[in-house]
């Protein structure tokens, strides 16, 4: 069958189109057929051993995300049956409850294989039945970015209504963050650089928008949206040592800052004070449990909330989606056909 992966050393230039034998279906086991993916931000940092040690051993599968239809079941298997359409779960051992180094190290596409294989073998734990009314690419964008957004707006950020939130960005994980904030009746700012993706974020539901290069003092910027309670419930922190010290100024007292990129650099310089002195709580997002992923699907079910969708590139053409998605630009996910 068909795979790519990163093999002989690390490096983009090291991931190749190649084949690898069908896998075989243990007990508590499941094959599934893949037939779609989609491109995360770390599936760009996982072929450069980004995550160091942690990024798995060579040869590498990658990729997280992606649908497809079970195919055969091991012995013991009750949760799924041949025929039902499945998303693998981003971490295979994190069923449900506080994570754990254990269950941060089963993540697919680094350090476990991922998901670009034809045929992919998994523990019936780790997939989860995806909505009828799902197309494939819609349903192959969920297991990383949107339980991410799902966890800081739900899980963890416990958002209600009339709540304010601000997002940072329109990537993957902030446009999910946005139809999760409205679907629970919140009023959300999207802030960007771009006023195109402003004005689309605005069709899709943004309440308010700010564009961070004519505004880059942004936290000023925000303070008429939030006067009614001096700063914003959770702010969607996807910058990282840029914005955070903005994010600080802008949050509520006792509002919550959800950490989740670090795409302006990991190392921060900002002042401690107002963290104390105003009870705000930092929280660290790194995706979710298996109970999260269900919840958020029957959620989205019950409001038929539909992903956005970006380019989509056919299974060959793994490097030149790669590659678009480091350029930037786009606006949804960028997805793999099988």
């Amino acid at each position: 069958m068909r795979v790519f992966q990163i093999e002989g050393d690390w490096g983009f230039d090291n991931l190749t189109l190649t084949e690898r034998d069908e896998p075989s279906c243990g007990p508590g086991q499941v094959i599934v057929e893949m037939r779609m993916a989609s491109l995360n931000s770390r599936d760009l940092i996982v072929p450069e051993r980004g995550y160091g040690r942690a990024t798995g051993e060579l040869p590498l599968i990658p990729v997280s995300d992606g649908v497809g239809e079970v195919v055969e079941v091991g012995p013991g298997v009750t949760r799924v049956a041949v025929g039902d359409r499945v998303c693998p779960t981003y971490f295979q051992n994190w069923t449900a409850g506080a994570p754990s180094p254990e269950r941060f190290a089963s993540a697919l596409g680094g350090p476990l294989d991922g998901v670009m294989a034809d045929r992919i073998c998994l523990s019936a734990e780790g997939v989860v039945k995806v909505p009828d009314y799902l197309t494939d690419a819609e349903a192959a964008t969920l297991p990383c970015a949107a339980l991410t957004a799902w966890s800081a707006v739900i899980t963890h950020g416990q958002t209600r209504a009339g709540d304010k939130l601000l997002v940072q960005g329109t990537g993957s994980v902030a446009l999910f963050a946005l139809a999760f904030a409205k679907m629970q009746g919140a009023h959300v700012t999207v802030i960007s650089s771009s006023d195109d993706k402003l004005a689309k974020v605005t069709e899709i539901g943004a309440d308010a928008t700010i564009n961070y290069r004519s505004e880059e003092d942004w936290a000023r910027a925000s303070r008429p949206i939030t006067a009614d309670r001096s700063g914003y419930d959770n702010i969607i922190e996807l910058g990282g040592a840029k914005t955070l010290p903005l994010s600080l100024r802008a949050v509520r007292p006792g509002g919550t800052l959800s950490m989740i990129g670090v795409l302006s650099g990991l190392n921060i310089e900002a002042s401690l004070g107002p963290i104390v002195a105003r009870q705000v709580r930092l929280q660290g997002v790194t995706v979710g449990h298996r109970d999260g992923f269900e919840a958020m699907l029957r959620a989205m079910a019950q409001h038929e909330l539909r992903p956005v969708l970006g380019e989509t590139f056919k299974f060959d053409q793994l490097k030149e989606a790669l590659t678009h998605l480091r350029a930037g630009g786009h606006f949804g996910k960028t997805l793999i056909e099988f």
